[in-house]
């Protein structure tokens, strides 16, 4: 039985989700604050946080900053309608997808359904066996490994499927819809901005110089690509 982590101060709103939660067969831990969503974390280690932005002691966005030095759990968001900027800011901070409130049940539970499948390790394939090297940049896709010049990188899970299949491709330029579609799935609700912020972040691990990249290049118009040997 897979834990959710449900992290938000209005009871009506936990009392909502849980319900949906549970009757899919989820098994539901509950925090009110952000404190609490810190010692449960570590604690409990849950297979993904719902994560509400405002709350009291440290606000969501605090605890998903201090979570992602931490653990590469999934996080999803809960935010208003109206703050556009708290769901910019949460994919940078490391969040792997957003609910606007007022939300449906339905929906949250098909996110949270649809990224706890991506983080199922996967059975062997083309993406997902093998070691790769380039340029001093080791990706280990059986043991989730990456080392660079010497050095272990610490990678999120979305980060990794997006070096992954960029690294199994090089010199192919994928557009920012096709990389939605393998990394986040078909009932990814986001919109291509996500891949812009995760690439960021990549680049922001693995590159000396962001202007001129070793590794992920930009292609205009288009999207991104790996830069081929």
């Amino acid at each position: 039985m897979q834990r959710v982590l449900v992290v938000d101060d209005e009871p009506s709103i936990v009392e909502l989700v849980q319900y949906n939660l549970e009757r899919e067969g989820f098994s539901v831990l509950v925090e009110r604050d952000g404190d609490g969503a810190m010692a449960r974390a570590v604690a409990d280690a849950p297979d993904l946080i719902v994560l509400d932005v405002m709350l009291p002691k440290m606000s969501g966005l605090d605890v998903c900053r201090n979570l992602r030095r931490v653990t590469d759990v999934p996080i999803i968001l809960l935010t208003a309608r109206k703050d556009e900027v708290d769901r910019v800011l949460g994919l940078e901070l490391g969040a792997d997808d957003y609910v606007t409130k007022p939300f449906s049940p339905r929906e949250l539970v098909a996110r949270i359904k649809a990224i706890l499948r991506r983080s199922v390790r996967r059975p062997k394939s083309e993406e997902s066996e093998g070691v790769m090297s380039q340029g001093g940049l080791t990706v280990d896709s059986e043991r989730r490994h990456v080392h660079l010049d010497g050095r272990d990188v610490d990678l999120t899970f979305t980060e990794f499927e997006v070096l992954n299949i960029l690294m199994r491709h090089p010199g192919r330029a994928f557009t920012r819809e096709e990389l939605l579609r393998r990394v986040w799935g078909d009932d990814f609700y986001g919109d291509t901005r996500t891949v812009d912020v995760h690439i960021r972040h990549l680049r922001e691990k693995l590159e000396e110089e962001m202007a001129a990249p070793r590794f992920i290049e930009t292609v205009r118009g288009v999207g991104y690509r790996f830069r081929a040997p």
